[in-house]
């Protein structure tokens, strides 16, 4: 009873912190951790010994293997140097050079114990990197570094501990040590390619939801409890079935399996990484006692942890900067991958927060370890400190550099341009199936919607929301109007009892389908009004030697005021300036005028939007 009453207190406070969070404008890591230690100290809060097997185990796999999911397979090879100089090379720099700091300031404790200190807070935090990170808007190429790093870092970190801890019963060689490191690189790659395959192909045998969804979330321990048994790398699996997982997971067949295992793993993925904060800050108590009978004496033992986080604080851009620099000597690097500013390395040193499982893997500390009790109160430290100083202070170094996330303007644009090819293509593969036994009117309304789906995508181009409403968002407010009547219809019929409960199930589940995908496309961020120019794109003559007319005041589309009909958005052709309404338009006065005119070029004259668009080649620039 007790058991299952925290779960749901752990739950609770899980989901006000964030829904808190979201409203006051406050990182959600950083106040569940903040609810934590203020709950550890509740006189009714029991003592909370965090079991290092139930994070290890339980709750690391599935959180990597999330991560994982919706990390890009193609930015991770892209930006594979930095990631590996990172996730390998500044874990080992940081576990030698912790522990040559730990040993330093406290003698008493064993060089291969400070070193296993070390390895546990070397790597930053899978969740905590990455949450913040978003959150702040950083360009993607750091996201996609401290993501990846942050995937790939444990798996380095644990092997690191492994060879300190064996060194603490016995004696170690840096032979053993480093055999170990390629069977757990070796073995866990292995391991990881074998569970993709496998669980690819039960993904293509298997119809049903349910079976499909149970599969995917079994698919973490899949590849981590194989690859620990051999003793390689279980983390490294997990991280490379996921990301292969994540890249198939589009061209698998059954969508509604697609559209479950993302629904799943988004839940999963809030519970987990929520309640790993808030079992951080609930540590603080329990750990602060262990340390009040030690006989390195209080004074010493925190003046000791203050230097070893001020170590790990510094330590991370003492290797960045190289790490970023140094291998743009070789000509061929600095081609390929030219150096970026100086304050891209500069967040990257700062973004280093540590979390849960660096206080999971402290406390595999062996038990009789003179002085452990300290061990893990540094660890504590660490992660407090670099979750306090940097986490709460990443946004401001972040505008204070000036450096700029994805511009909303242009996301918006690259969708657009991508809905238009993917609407072409699905339209010239109907006209490849069509027959002439198809009626006319089905391949009409194929056609339609297709096209309309790929013409919302640009109205969300055009102007800000205070005006009228696109025809697309007019038909999201109706339709959702219409499916609550229906709604309410067929749930008063239910208290009638005329019919079965499975149809009436049934059709609602319909209804809520539909109304699922109109909420999602009225929620889409409407970035109409924040301004921004689109990267101009090359190949295209036309756009290239395209005039650039100035743009009239106050104007407006004359064949729709001729036609009586509305206008969405206005274009205006490079060629001869004609002002014409969009495709969104009823009249489609702007494609009408190239037909009858083949001018190729045109452009939008919307506020804050100057874009180009060729009729001729399909190009945007």
């Amino acid at each position: 009873m007790e058991v299952a009453l925290g779960l749901v207190v752990l739950v609770a406070v899980v989901c006000a912190g964030s829904a808190l969070g979201r409203k006051i404008n406050v990182s959600v890591p950083l106040l569940l951790v903040l609810a934590g230690v203020a709950g550890s100290f509740l006189p009714f809060v029991p003592p909370l010994e965090l079991n290092p097997e139930l994070v290890l185990v339980g709750l690391l796999p599935p959180l990597l293997y999330a991560a994982a999911l919706r990390t890009s397979l193609f930015d991770f090879r892209s930006n594979v140097r930095a990631i590996g100089l990172l996730s390998v090379g500044y874990v080992i720099f940081g576990t030698i050079a912790v522990g040559v700091v730990v040993h330093w300031l406290f003698p008493e404790i064993p060089l291969a114990a400070a070193i296993a200190l070390g390895a546990v807070v070397a790597p930053p935090d899978a969740v905590a990197a990455t949450a913040i990170a978003r959150k702040v808007g950083m360009p993607r190429r750091i996201v996609s570094i401290l993501e990846g790093e942050s995937l790939v870092n444990d798996a380095t970190a644990l092997v690191c501990l492994r060879g300190a801890i064996a060194a603490i019963s016995g004696t170690v060689s840096v032979a053993e040590i480093g055999g170990e490191f390629l069977l757990a690189a070796g073995g866990g790659l292995a391991v990881g390619l074998a569970a993709a395959y496998l669980l690819t192909q039960l993904r293509l045998r298997i119809r049903s939801v349910a079976i499909n969804t149970s599969t995917s979330l079994m698919a973490p321990f899949v590849a981590y409890l194989p690859a620990e048994e051999i003793h390689a790398s279980g983390v490294l699996a997990v991280v490379v079935t996921g990301l292969i997982m994540g890249t198939k997971a589009p061209s698998m067949p059954n969508g509604a399996a697609r559209l479950s295992q993302r629904s799943n793993w988004d839940t999963v993925q809030f519970l987990l990484e929520n309640s790993v904060f808030l079992l951080i800050g609930l540590q603080v108590r329990t750990i602060i006692d262990g340390v009040q009978d030690d006989p390195l004496g209080p004074g010493r033992i925190w003046a000791g942890c203050a230097v070893i986080l001020l170590a790990v604080l510094v330590l991370r851009p003492v290797w960045v900067f190289p790490a970023t620099y140094l291998p743009r000597l070789i000509p061929a690097v600095a081609r390929k991958d030219p150096a970026p500013p100086w304050q891209y390395p500069a967040i990257v040193s700062w973004a280093g927060m540590r979390g849960v499982v660096t206080l999971a893997a402290v406390l595999t500390l062996p038990k009789d370890l003179e002085h452990r009790s300290v061990l893990i109160l540094a660890a504590m430290v660490v992660v407090a400190g670099t979750l306090a100083a940097q986490g709460f202070t990443l946004p401001a170094l972040v505008r204070l550099l000036r450096v700029r996330g994805p511009d909303p303007r242009e996301d918006a644009l690259s969708k657009a341009a991508l809905m238009h090819l993917a609407t072409a293509a699905g339209v010239e593969r109907l006209h490849e199936l069509r027959t002439d036994n198809d009626p006319p009117e089905v391949v009409a309304m194929l056609k339609r919607r297709t096209q309309e789906r790929g013409l919302a995508a640009w109205e969300r181009l055009g102007r800000p929301t205070a005006e009228a409403a696109t025809p697309s968002q007019r038909y999201a407010q109706l339709r959702l109007a219409m499916l609550e009547a229906e709604r309410t219809r067929v749930l008063e019929l239910r208290r009638g009892g005329e019919y079965a409960h499975e149809v009436l199930s049934d059709v609602l589940e319909r209804l809520d389908v539909e109304e699922s995908m109109l909420d999602t496309a009225l929620d889409e961020a409407d970035v109409s009004g924040t301004g921004g120019t689109p990267r101009p794109g090359g190949g295209c003559e036309h756009l290239e030697s395209a005039p650039d007319p100035a743009v009239p005041r106050d104007a407006y589309c004359l064949a729709c005021v001729r036609d009586g009909t509305t206008t969405v958005h206005l274009r205006m052709c490079l060629e001869c300036g004609n002002v014409a309404c969009c495709d969104s338009s009823p009249g489609t006065h702007a494609s009408r005028h190239f037909e009858a005119t083949g001018h190729p070029a045109m452009r939008s004259i919307e506020p804050g939007e100057d874009w180009r668009w060729c009729y001729v080649d399909g190009l945007l620039g």
